[in-house]
């Protein structure tokens, strides 16, 4: 039987997972191997998700996490290349931009293994962040790329990647969010608040250009707390310890809770008014659910959110984060923008048809 052999490491990457494996399944024409890096390595952050998404658990967890950009890419390489000559897989499959992606990317590559990009040609064009140099590398390495948007297939075109190689699929998140939505669990901790929660903002803030830079992640709680409604803030472990290092305060209205597992993440996008996140994937995961998104970045490789008018812009600066949150002007139209719902399907028969 073919073989795919499937990298991930981060909690995107494991919702993006389920949805493929499930097709691979069905198909019965490939056997997936599937390493696990550890780059997110606690449990409300990764292992919840295994269970929760009845992911088979991985055949390899490689436990590699922390320390530098370069020393856990490494790390990672090298102990993925040891995995491959082991394995002889048929396909080298990877997802989006983490140190993960780019780690199980060259280690393909430079054995010679066919390797397949999943979420491929996304461009924030912004050089300084890590996920950015991980996309461009891996997206010039893949032999195929299968992309969520035309304007994704669009930025390869003009890098010069062959047509040949890229599929628009449009995107598995999308499969994913329309497969679980009807299992989302409501947080026993909306009851536990004891406060009329009808309608409240739902925050993520996780990228490292926000949370270690202490002027833009005071003004962004900042922002936060002007807002009338209640703020629910899921925290990543990276933002907590930054607020107490930068002995950042919290307003009354926002409300800081631990990690919660994807079906409790979608129930509180579903459910939220609004979204204010620096993350690509609850930018994404806002517009599935029909939610207006003001994102705390200077720029977004999700570009057809802003271009419909569901997604905003804002920055780190604590006024436009209150005025998006105040007088946000939901558009009229909402489109199929990521496919419909059958990307990891399509995927799997392009694998196949290759094979």
């Amino acid at each position: 039987m073919n073989k795919i052999l499937t990298v991930v490491g981060a909690r995107p990457q494991f919702i993006k997972a389920s949805s493929v494996s499930r097709a691979i399944n069905k198909s019965q024409y490939f056997e997936e191997v599937v390493v696990h890096t550890g780059q997110h390595f606690d449990n409300n952050m990764s292992s919840i998700f295994f269970e929760e998404l009845s992911i088979t658990a991985p055949d390899y967890n490689l436990g590699i996490a922390g320390g530098s950009h370069g020393l856990m890419t490494g790390r990672q390489l090298e102990a993925i290349e040891k995995v491959l000559i082991d394995e002889q897989p048929n396909y080298v499959l990877v997802y989006g931009d983490t140190n993960s992606t780019l780690a199980g990317a060259l280690a393909a590559a430079k054995m010679n293994i066919p390797l397949v990009h999943v979420e491929a040609g996304l461009r924030s064009f912004n050089r300084n962040m890590p996920e950015e140099i991980n996309r461009i590398l891996t997206d010039h390495a893949a032999n195929i790329l299968f992309t969520p948007t035309e304007i994704a297939s669009s930025n390869l075109l003009k890098e010069g990647i062959s047509k040949d190689k890229i599929i628009n699929v449009g995107d598995v998140m999308y499969d994913a969010s329309l497969f679980f939505n009807k299992e989302a669990r409501k947080p026993s901790f909306i009851d536990d608040l004891g406060e009329d929660f009808d309608k409240f903002i739902l925050a993520t803030v996780h990228r490292a250009e926000n949370t270690d830079n202490p002027d833009r992640l005071r003004k962004i709680f900042k922002g936060l707390s002007t807002s009338p409604l209640p703020v629910i803030m899921p925290l990543h472990p990276r933002t907590k310890s930054c607020l107490v290092e930068f002995d950042i305060e919290l307003s009354s209205n926002i409300h800081l809770l631990d990690p919660v597992g994807y079906l409790e993440m979608i129930w509180l996008e579903s459910n939220c008014h609004i979204v204010c996140t620096d993350s690509g994937g609850v930018q994404k995961e806002a517009y599935f659910f029909h939610k207006p998104c003001v994102t705390m970045r200077d720029e977004t490789e999700w570009v057809e959110l802003v271009d419909s008018g569901w997604n905003i812009l804002v920055g780190c600066d604590d006024e436009a984060i209150k005025n998006g949150i105040s007088n946000f002007d939901l558009p009229n139209s909402y489109g199929e923008l990521y496919g419909h719902g059958n990307s990891a399907d399509l995927i799997i028969d392009e694998l196949v048809d290759r094979s």
